[in-house]
């Protein structure tokens, strides 16, 4: 029991780690702009290269993983992690920095569908598992609300520097666990690897991300922008075309043309196109118009952070029983998209941290529960060999949502004449398409409602 506990403690650190990457440099954006030469458009490519690394090689990382071992895979993607997270932290040109944070990229997307797939094979299905899931979408969830807060505190004591140092030791002590605590890979199943697939997967999801993150800073009909985008959806259309002759493919296609999986990844996407988004224009707010440093920044992110963490640990378990995943799923997203929208309202030109709380704490608390949801509802009724695709596909719908939100919104900021009032359009569009999500959330399936007869999840024993 103790070392089921211990096992279960390194999945959730190591999915902490990759959540946490996400938006623990947003509020160190500004120094490292200044630091390294970005203009106001480029410095988004801190964020961009990290999700076009992680959208790029998530669907082969997932195939990789059931083919190959998840724990073989779980350690090749801390060693590349920590690697590019200190030399990300020693950069000392934008160029250096980019191509780390694409590596970063990389070796998450060889960890998040390893780390599912430990969880599966792991835990037995039952409570042992809803346990580990929860667990596992709570370290999600907290690390995403609390690397604001963090990056705030290192940049502004340490140097924006520290928001990737600070990976290293992790991801040391991770790997070093892993070969403590992880069971030995099985036996490879038997069947090929879809070369011609990987490519395929890897080629058009690395360039849709990469267009939608250059439009705003090459131009939408550019090369970069249009051209990578148009040859990403021309690759993508062949990539379905190979899959559905290929006698071992790559990506299942009977398991995404599912009605769930295929609903669940359009409210994954949405759901990080407007958090990114959201997190984005926050921090644009608290800083360029309010002129917090980096720290008042990230502390104005406390409530949010806590809130987020008690919800995903004390109610996202109970709705999930008492409802399911379909109405827990849609309510909390629409509850995320009114947070967002009472954020926006309290963003005013003598706003601060009183006239967001309000929305701070009606935004974490939703989406607390819409995050756990999204991956209880993302493996649902999938077997366990088939979990490493399953979560490679929605993850990478998770990120070229988020590049695509980050995309949109930094057009719409940046093509206002004024700072204060681009934010607020940004804000209400990131708040309309989120509730826009909640209402898809309700073509889910309805009897993936958990019955009497299930034991509920509880996630209070792993908390403590």
């Amino acid at each position: 029991m103790r070392t089921e506990r211990l096992r279960l403690g390194l999945l959730a650190l190591t999915q902490l780690i990759v959540a946490l990457d996400y938006n623990i440099v947003y509020v160190a954006l500004p120094d490292i702009g200044q630091a390294l030469g970005f203009t106001a458009q480029s410095v988004q490519w801190v964020v961009s290269a990290y999700a076009v690394g992680l959208g790029g090689l998530l669907l082969f990382g997932g195939r990789a993983v059931d083919r190959l071992g998840p724990r073989r895979l779980f350690t090749t993607g801390l060693a590349l992690y920590g690697v590019a997270s200190l030399v990300g932290g020693l950069a000392s040109t934008a160029g250096l920095l980019v191509a780390a944070r694409a590596v970063q990229g990389v070796g998450g997307a060889l960890l998040t569908p390893a780390t599912l797939a430990l969880i599966y094979r792991g835990f037995a299905e039952g409570p042992a598992r809803n346990r580990a899931l929860g667990a596992w979408g709570l370290a999600g969830s907290a690390g995403l609300a609390a690397g604001s807060l963090l990056g705030g505190v290192l940049t502004n004591y340490l140097g924006w520097q520290w928001v990737f140092f600070v990976n290293v030791p992790l991801a040391l002590l991770c790997v070093l666990a892993a070969q403590r605590l992880l069971p030995a890979d099985p036996s490879r199943t038997p069947g090929g690897f879809d070369v011609p697939g990987a490519l395929l997967a890897t080629a058009s999801s690395a360039l849709l991300v990469l267009g939608l993150a250059a439009g705003p800073e090459s131009g939408w009909v550019s090369l970069r922008g249009a051209g990578a985008l148009g040859l990403g959806v021309v690759l993508l259309a062949v990539l379905l075309a190979v899959e559905a002759r290929t006698r071992d493919p790559l990506i299942p296609l009977r398991l995404v043309r599912g009605r769930n999986l295929a609903t669940t990844m359009i409210v994954i996407a949405i759901f990080q196109a407007t958090l990114g988004g959201g997190y984005y224009v926050l921090t644009s707010y608290l800083q360029p118009v309010l002129g917090y440093s980096s720290l008042e920044a990230g502390l104005t992110f406390l409530p949010l952070t806590l809130v987020c963490m008690v919800a995903a640990v004390k109610f996202a378990p109970p709705l999930l029983n008492r409802w399911g995943i379909r109405t827990t799923l849609a309510v909390s997203t629409i509850g995320t998209g009114v947070g967002i929208a009472a954020m926006v309202l309290g963003a005013t030109p003598g706003g601060g941290f009183w006239t967001l709380l309000p929305g701070s704490v009606v935004w974490g608390f939703f989406g607390g529960v819409a995050f756990v949801t999204l991956f209880a509802s993302a493996g649902a009724g999938v077997v366990a060999h088939q979990q490493g695709v399953a979560s490679g596909v929605a993850s990478t719908a998770k990120e070229v949502g988020g590049a695509l939100g980050l995309a949109v919104f930094v057009a719409i900021i940046t093509g206002s004449s004024n700072l204060l009032r681009g934010l607020h359009v940004a804000g209400w569009t990131a708040a309309a398409i989120t509730v826009a999500g909640g209402l898809i959330a309700l073509a889910l399936n309805p009897s993936r409602s958990l019955t009497k007869a299930e034991e509920p999840i509880n996630l209070e024993g792993v908390s403590k």
